[in-house]
């Protein structure tokens, strides 16, 4: 089990080594004020309109003091772990090699430059801020493939010793409200530049960060728009699990010669690690097999709600005092990848479709 302590890639988000050693009954604290606050902001968000996954961050960052209490590390760690992988897991069910497919070669030849330029603009802008790569590569997998989700899957294989737990939830505010603020914007510039549905859909489901908000987007064009929308930003999902692998070995070509065979045995685990095989098990099961609407949304609610619980809990173990003294620079790599996603998508929509 040196692997599990060595944190070379498999980091845990937020779970402190000790409290894998803690008896189960000590969930339940955790577990509990973690709920309750999920539960507040899934009654905010449907009674004011404002995305879930930020009323999370934000409820979880305002009651940050909690986690000092060391009765609620191990509940609030099993839903920052745990409960993320279940939620990665079943988003699998949303997808199908089928929709893939019917993309076409060139909208995912341009989608996979789109998803490149937002990766590339945040790991310039970190460097030149003076942060690490490390940063750039959190805010832009997580800006190139699912937002929150993407950027939990992501910070679980960079590990906590190499980026601070206030930078991870700085990145989580930055990718919520840029998410927010795209789609209601995309959708007027679109209309504006005289796109069609499928113009639209693509310039939206390619370039804004959550699914909810991109496919909520295309339908705020139009219908057609929407499942346009929906099929482009499902691929982008469907590219979690191999851009998490590329990280990971990206993260390994830092280690010491003397640690070569651990990172190697690493990468090995997190390619079989059972909740990246889940997730491309639900993608091939939901191609091969046409799912009851019933279970597909069931499934969706689930994985929103574990997901949510994930974000709650790791805002709640992050300290609000270091996220303070981060700055703006903390936000850039965001932005630029915001706005490189942006830009990209633009230009692809005006010279291929």
């Amino acid at each position: 089990m040196d692997w599990l302590h060595s944190g070379d890639l498999y980091g845990e988000a937020v779970l402190a080594e000790e409290s894998a050693k803690r008896p189960r009954q000590n969930l339940l604290p955790g577990l509990a004020v973690c709920a309750v606050a999920s539960t507040a902001a899934a009654w905010l968000s449907e009674h004011y309109g404002a995305p879930i996954i930020l009323m999370g961050l934000l409820l979880g960052l305002s009651l940050s003091f909690v986690g000092g209490d060391a009765r609620t590390h191990a509940g609030l760690d099993f839903a920052s772990k745990t409960c993320l992988r279940w939620g990665i897991v079943l988003l699998g069910t949303q997808i199908t090699l089928m929709q893939i497919g019917a993309l076409g070669a060139a909208p995912f030849a341009a989608l996979i430059v789109v998803m490149a330029a937002a990766m590339g603009a945040a790991l310039l802008v970190a460097r030149l801020a003076g942060q690490s790569a490390f940063v750039g590569l959190l805010a832009g997998g997580a800006t190139a493939i699912c937002g929150a989700s993407a950027a939990l899957a992501l910070y679980a294989v960079i590990g906590r010793e190499r980026l601070s737990q206030g930078q991870f939830a700085l990145t989580l505010v930055g990718i919520t409200l840029a998410s927010a603020l795209a789609m209601s914007f995309y959708p007027l510039l679109a209309s504006a530049t005289g796109m069609s549905d499928a113009q639209a859909g693509f310039l939206i489901g390619a370039s804004i960060h959550d699914v909810a908000q991109a496919i909520g987007g295309g339908y705020a064009f139009s219908d057609a728009a929407g499942g346009y929308a929906a099929i482009v930003k499902l691929t982008r999902v469907a590219l979690l699990a191999p851009v998490v692998l590329l990280v990971s070995i990206a993260v390994s070509q830092g280690a010491g010669e003397e640690r070569v065979r651990r990172v190697r045995w690493s990468v090995l685990k997190l390619a079989f690690s059972w909740f990246i095989l889940g997730f491309l098990a639900m993608v091939a099961l939901n191609s091969a097999v046409d799912l009851p609407d019933a279970l597909t949304g069931w499934a969706l609610v689930a994985s929103k709600a574990l997901l949510l619980l994930a974000v709650t809990a790791t805002a709640m173990r992050s300290r609000s005092d270091l996220i303070m003294q981060m700055g703006w620079r903390a936000a850039l790599p965001v932005a630029a990848a915001t706005i490189a996603s942006l830009v990209a998508a633009f230009a692809a929509v005006m010279l291929l479709m």
